[in-house]
């Protein structure tokens, strides 16, 4: 089964890219919902992140998002020791995951492709790019965040230039009229290479 990764900074579209996969009939593996589902429900997982940040990380038997993120973002440690405990769980989650999966190949959709290093657990990458002010506009209306809040998330992330220099494959989403027929001609061509795969 091939597999392909698909990344991208905040507003740039990503997952609009992976529901027109999605449509095309692709499975796609959502690395963040199933980061937070594994957190929740693997039990070794939560031990794990209870052991390093304590029992407030989880109230009533579900994960404290708000205590975790606080104790992330105020010290670098923290947020490398999380990583450390999840990714490897979410790699082993999408690779299972994968193998139940039918079709020529499967989407990993992951932020962090790169910097998760889940870039080695996938064939082929993905990155969906967008201009600045775009990608501020579209996540002030999705999130309801200030533009001041969007520049920051966007200075934390990977650049797009990183992101172009890495991926194999690049999308640039500014309208949605042009990104089915570039995403059609993507599908294509996984789809012809899985079966050389």
């Amino acid at each position: 089964m091939m597999k392909v990764g698909i990344t991208g900074g905040i507003g740039s579209g990503k997952s609009t890219v992976c529901r027109l996969f999605a449509r095309l009939g692709v499975a796609v593996y959502d690395s963040d919902a199933g980061a937070k589902r594994l957190m929740t429900e693997d039990a070794e997982l939560r031990r794990r992140i209870t052991d390093r940040f304590g029992a407030e990380a989880y109230a009533d038997g579900t994960l404290n998002r708000t205590y975790l993120a606080g104790r992330v973002f105020s010290e670098a440690q923290a947020l490398t020791d999380l990583n450390a405990i999840v990714h490897p769980a979410v790699r082993a989650d999408f690779a299972a995951w994968a193998e139940q999966q039918e079709g020529d190949y499967v989407i990993l959709e992951s932020a962090l492709l790169f910097d998760a290093g889940f870039d080695a657990c996938v064939d082929r990458t993905v990155a969906v790019l967008a201009p600045e002010a775009l990608r501020i506009e579209r996540t002030c209306r999705r999130d309801g965040r200030t533009p001041g809040e969007v520049r920051l998330r966007i200075a934390a992330q990977t650049d797009d230039d990183t992101l172009s220099a890495k991926a194999d494959y690049t999308l640039v989403n500014i309208l949605e009229s042009d990104l089915e027929p570039a995403v059609a001609e993507l599908h294509r061509i996984f789809s012809h290479e899985a079966h050389e795969h």
